[in-house]
């Protein structure tokens, strides 16, 4: 009977997405979603993933989008099933990260604070969403659907790409429809183009500038400006340092890349040092900005996607735009110069002062352990941190070698890294790493049951170091001891079995190879790594 059935709201919803580009979903089923959910079994072509839990599945949702730079849809039900989601939203959000999540609503009788005593009923479900998405839409009629799905799509879309809501009642997704199958929506946002008369005096600036310098943030990476950006940097001499959402956005073995460490004294030294600082794709936040110890003594050029960020942390002239965008239009602006080899013997100079720091400390076996993390991992291949101590390490020190490497900094919530994984993994790209320490690890744990019935290809470090070992850093240095930072743990090998999923106790000296034997296998895999890792020390505290 189901195949005959007439076509309702709930497929409406699938259409929509089908013809906008999606593949494939993430979410967990709920009462109000049913009339969705039963959809899903007549839209073969969009591949559902289903999480255990909803922030997890939201997280995968942005794992997935993150990877592809595509808008991933999130299905999700009322009450319960939405607020969990929120937490992992905002990572989303911060990030820049395209989710469109699709919720269901009450009844519509009970819409508007009408307190009809309705299962998961709230005043104002979409309320809750308002700090965590671009924009919340609620649907009240099955001919809505496919117009409030596509501009919703646009929106997440669109520069600053971020997550929206639409939420739709159980009835209006149950109800049947008059209206034909969906194929004409557009799913194209309108670009962000710079002003040019912005260009033109950024490009001025950048002429007259004698050290001009780049500092590179997420943006550059996710709007593919990274052929713009190393053509305008070759074409001026000019340095790039990237941030750790922007760690791919240029060539980390470059003559003149600075790299990564910016949560270093020497980089933010040389950065403020420029007579002209080109920051793109950044807001210049706390992280990159060494905890906002940075004060540039030269003019700052700041192109920014996000206009509330423009001039948020430094004084610039601002140019709200795409990133990509930006740099075509000055690298084809600017004059190029010869190359210079005292620039890249800068370069070369500070990152030589970050390894003696580095070198000053007893930090031997952090090094080691991520350059074996390093080792094990294909080129190419990406990788999801969580906030864990080796993140921390990573996000400075980590080569992507051409695979993007994705945290959840922009919020600082734990539980990220593997659900996110799984989300990159449905991509069906390849192997995926996920690292996590072991009290990140068990916010996510029953995902592996996701991994083991989608059969995922993640291999997921656990670094157990018997607590929150972040915290317990933070606490003894700032009060000498730490308090309820240690835990109970699993046997987090035995757990993995129990799940089907194959898991390796490893050792310091063995986890290249146990690493890259279970990134070489096909399917979901743990490696635990019982390992104390310490971080280097702070130099935004000097003084």
């Amino acid at each position: 009977m189901g195949g005959s059935a007439p076509r309702n709201g709930g497929d409406l919803v699938t259409e929509t997405l089908t013809a906008l580009g999606a593949r494939v979903a993430f979410g967990i089923p709920g009462q109000h979603a049913l009339g969705l959910f039963d959809a899903l079994r007549r839209a073969p072509e969009l591949r559902f993933v289903s999480s255990r839990v909803e922030n997890n599945a939201a997280f995968a949702a942005d794992g997935h989008a993150r990877l592809t730079g595509e808008v991933t849809p999130l299905l999700v039900s009322t009450g319960p099933g939405a607020l969990l989601t929120l937490a992992s939203l905002q990572e989303s959000r911060a990030a820049s990260a395209p989710v469109l999540v699709i919720s269901s609503q009450i009844p519509r009788a009970g819409l508007g604070g009408g307190r009809r005593g309705y299962l998961h009923e709230l005043p104002e479900q979409s309320a809750s969403f308002a700090n965590v998405t671009k924009s919340a839409v609620t649907v009240r009629h099955a001919s809505q659907i496919p117009s409030a799905l596509a501009e919703a799509w646009r929106t997440a879309a669109a520069a600053p790409a971020g997550p929206v809501l639409v939420e739709i009642p159980q009835d209006v997704l149950l109800e049947p429809t008059v209206v034909p199958p969906v194929a004409d929506v557009n799913p194209v946002p309108a670009p962000l183009a710079p002003r040019a008369e912005l260009v033109d005096e950024a490009a001025r600036l950048l002429d007259e500038a004698r050290r001009p310098v780049v500092l590179a943030g997420g943006g550059v990476s996710r709007s593919g400006g990274q052929k713009a950006l190393l053509e305008l940097s070759e074409a001026l001499q000019a340095p790039v340092a990237t941030t750790f959402g922007g760690k791919d956005a240029f060539p980390w073995e470059h003559p003149l890349s600075l790299q990564s460490w910016i949560e270093d004294r020497h980089t933010t030294d040389y950065l403020e040092g420029a007579d002209v600082l080109l920051v793109v794709g950044s807001g210049l936040g706390e992280l990159s900005s060494n905890y906002h110890t940075f004060v540039p003594k030269g003019r700052v050029v700041q192109v920014e996607a996000d206009l509330g960020k423009l001039e948020s942390n430094v004084p610039a002239l601002g140019i709200h735009g795409d990133a990509a965008l930006t740099l075509t239009a000055l690298a084809e602006r600017v004059s190029p110069r010869d190359r210079d080899p005292e620039v890249a013997a800068e370069v070369a100079g500070v990152k030589a002062r970050v390894a003696r720091r580095l070198a000053e400390q007893d930090l031997a076996a952090e090094q080691a352990l991520l350059a074996s993390v390093r080792a094990a991992l294909p080129d190419g291949a990406p990788s999801f941190w969580d906030m864990t101590v080796l993140a921390y390490w990573a996000w400075s020190a980590w080569d992507p070698r051409g695979g993007q490497a994705h945290s959840a900094q922009g919020s600082g919530g734990l539980g990220y890294g593997f659900p996110a994984a799984l989300g990159a993994a449905a991509t069906g790209r390849g192997p995926v790493m996920a690292v996590s320490g072991d009290g990140g690890a068990m916010y996510s744990i029953a995902e592996l049951a996701t991994a083991r019935q989608h059969d995922l290809d993640v291999t997921w470090l656990i670094v157990d170091d018997g607590g929150y070992g972040i915290l317990r850093e933070y606490m003894e240095g700032a009060f000498g001891e730490a308090t309820h930072t240690e835990l109970t743990r699993p046997d987090f090998v035995a757990l993995a079995a129990s799940f089907g999923v194959p898991a390796t106790l490893t050792t310091p000296e063995r986890v290249e190879e146990d690493l890259a034997a279970a990134l070489a296998e096909p399917g979901p895999s743990v490696v635990v790594l019982p390992m104390f890792v310490g971080l280097f020390a702070p130099t935004h505290l000097d003084g």
